[in-house]
């Protein structure tokens, strides 16, 4: 399995940026995606997740209203838009990948995602 985040960069206070985490080596549609964030000095934050067995999907109490989170099936892509970003969260941000084994499944920054991009730099700062 492998991940692959793109789309980071430096941006203002205010603006957006959209990352793409492209999978392969998975059955793409029988996993569930996390965005994750390590910003320097602080643990690891879980910030959302998509399911893509039925596209239910979890976020953050931080990033409600500014983030969402969205799967591409055919390209093996989900995609994390972030807008009116803050200088808090600048932050490393990684996805990682977790199967769906039961039914009903509502994914979780909570579990544990056992395979792992290695990260894309978001920094926002004026």
């Amino acid at each position: 399995v492998q991940l692959v985040e793109s789309g980071g960069g430096l941006v203002q206070p205010g603006g957006s940026l959209r990352l793409s985490c492209t999978a392969s080596g998975l059955t793409f549609d029988a996993y569930a995606i996390g965005w994750f964030r390590q910003a320097p000095g602080k643990e690891r934050e879980g910030v959302a997740c998509i399911s893509n067995m039925d596209k239910g999907t979890y976020y953050v109490d931080s990033v409600k209203g500014r983030f969402t989170v969205s799967s591409d099936i055919a390209r093996n892509t989900v995609y994390l838009q972030m807008n009116s970003l803050k200088p808090q969260d600048t932050a490393v941000y990684y996805c990682a990948a977790v199967a769906i084994l039961i039914d009903g499944y509502s994914c979780s920054v909570g579990d544990e995602y056992p395979h792992w991009g290695q990260g894309t730099q978001v920094t926002v700062s004026s």
